[in-house]
């Protein structure tokens, strides 16, 4: 594998990444005041970070998940969502508004969803995972224009155990 030398936004423009760190941390306490637990915060940011092709994020949110309490099998059953039965109302609800800001661009967020959405979820709990949204969208973006590096594991199985 060939590694590719890009300038890392998070170190070249420190100031600028440090704002959206706060920003993060402020839109994590916002989150977590609207009642959105760790599972249901990363169950969207996992998801998001997969439709964004964010390999370094969905690593960092996995383990995050994990450290939540998501299975192995919810964790592989994100991607599949609609086909799997696993998922609460309010995850699956997460997950549709995940889908819509990654494609934004695409779709927005169309009447049908936002009822759709605003009739599971809370106001509070609705503005909250959209704030997770644009600051998970923001990161993906950052870390797949610099290449960050996802290598391998040493000595970890599918499982997420060592040998």
């Amino acid at each position: 594998m060939t590694i590719e030398r890009r300038v890392h936004l998070s170190r070249s423009a420190r100031p600028a990444y440090d704002a959206l760190e706060a920003f993060s941390q402020t839109v994590g306490a916002l989150a977590a005041a609207a009642g959105i637990d760790d599972r249901l915060k990363e169950i969207a940011l996992i998801h998001s970070s997969q439709l964004n092709g964010c390999a370094y994020c969905v690593r960092v949110h996995v383990d995050r998940g994990v450290a939540a309490g998501l299975t192995a099998d919810e964790i592989a059953q994100i991607a599949v969502w609609r086909e799997s039965g696993v998922f609460t109302e309010r995850e699956r609800a997460a997950l549709e508004l995940a889908e819509a800001y990654v494609y934004i661009h695409e779709r927005g967020v169309s009447g049908e969803l936002y009822d759709h959405v605003g009739g599971i979820l809370t106001e509070d709990e609705y503005v909250a995972l959209s704030w997770l949204m644009v600051s998970i969208n923001a990161f993906n973006r950052i870390t797949i224009a610099g290449k960050y590096p996802v290598p391998p594991r040493r000595g970890e199985r599918a499982s997420g155990t060592t040998p």
